[in-house]
């Protein structure tokens, strides 16, 4: 197998992120002449232009290939730098780690952390944020909890909690908007919009209406969390996981203005690596994850 040159494939790879040679260079407090060197180096190794200057212009640009190698790098380093998590953590026998998606880690589990540790405080719970789920054999985790269909290969799925769609709204703009309680008053409404087609306008029309509700315009946001965020800051009404809303709802910084939702049955899967029987620890955590689902 061909020898890698790894030092400048990272110089690359952090040239693009912080976007350009400078700033790469103060971020692995290296000279920037070291910086060049090393994607020379790695431009003659490849025999293709990595990154480019454009006539006249003093500052480099990437080019696509140079971009490509750039994000399957820092993917490759993400893997790595879980895996060396995963090792270091499982020094202790009551450490764990729990692979989960950004929204849920921050909406659900974060907020219940304390009462974990409370229960079992001997366990050392780690939570690494990741939206992939993809090969067993790089999983650095005990654990995962992802929402979907519950179809990973080479991964065991039990599942964990159900979820249902329904609006939700901050309690000024409920008071501004009138105290609506009824559907038709959602066209009159900002709609605010998930990235996750599960959570999509279009779905709730078609169960609930109202049938000339315009599903088009409105804001839309990469993550469910953010999507909450800009509903309590008044920004309009969002189609909500209720599951992820519901802490939101009890401290009245959200209310939810109709009665109506769209049942989604099980949403949220714990899952394992196959064939792979878990620590005790992680035994544990998935316990007392089941209670609070329930």
């Amino acid at each position: 197998m061909e020898t890698l040159p790894l030092n400048a494939l990272r110089a690359l790879a952090v040239v693009v992120r912080e976007g350009g040679v400078r700033p790469a260079a103060r971020a692995l407090d290296i000279s920037h002449s070291a910086i060049a060197r090393q994607l020379g180096e790695l431009e003659r190794w490849l025999g293709v232009q990595v990154m480019t200057r454009a006539a006249g212009k003093r500052e480099l640009s990437v080019t696509q290939h140079g971009r490509q190698l750039a994000e399957a790098t820092d993917r490759s380093m993400e893997t790595i730098a879980n895996v060396v998590a995963m090792i270091r953590e499982r020094r202790s026998p009551f450490s764990v780690s729990i692979s989960t998606t950004p929204s849920f880690a921050a909406r659900w589990l974060l907020p219940r952390l304390p009462a974990l540790e409370r229960a079992h405080p001997r366990l050392e719970v780690s939570i690494i944020v990741d939206q992939r789920l993809e090969d067993a054999r790089t999983f650095g985790s005990d654990l995962a909890i992802r929402s979907g269909e519950g179809a990973w290969p080479s991964f065991d799925a039990q599942p964990f909690m159900d979820d249902a769609l329904y609006p939700v709204m901050s309690p000024r703009l409920w008071e501004s908007s009138g105290k609506p309680r009824d559907l038709a008053a959602l066209r009159k409404l900002r709609l605010l919009h998930d990235r996750d087609p599960r959570a999509s306008w279009q779905r709730w029309r078609e169960r609930h209406g109202p049938a000339d509700l315009d599903v088009r315009s409105g804001p839309r946001f990469a993550s469910s969390d953010l999507l909450l965020r800009a509903a309590a800051q008044g920004m309009g009404v969002a189609l909500a996981f209720g599951r992820l809303a519901a802490d939101e709802l009890a401290s009245e910084s959200l209310v939810r203005p109709f009665a109506h939702e769209v049942a989604l049955g099980t949403t949220y899967w714990i899952a394992t690596p196959h064939g792979i029987p878990a620590r005790p620890s992680a035994k544990t955590v998935v316990a007392w994850l089941t209670g609070q689902a329930a």
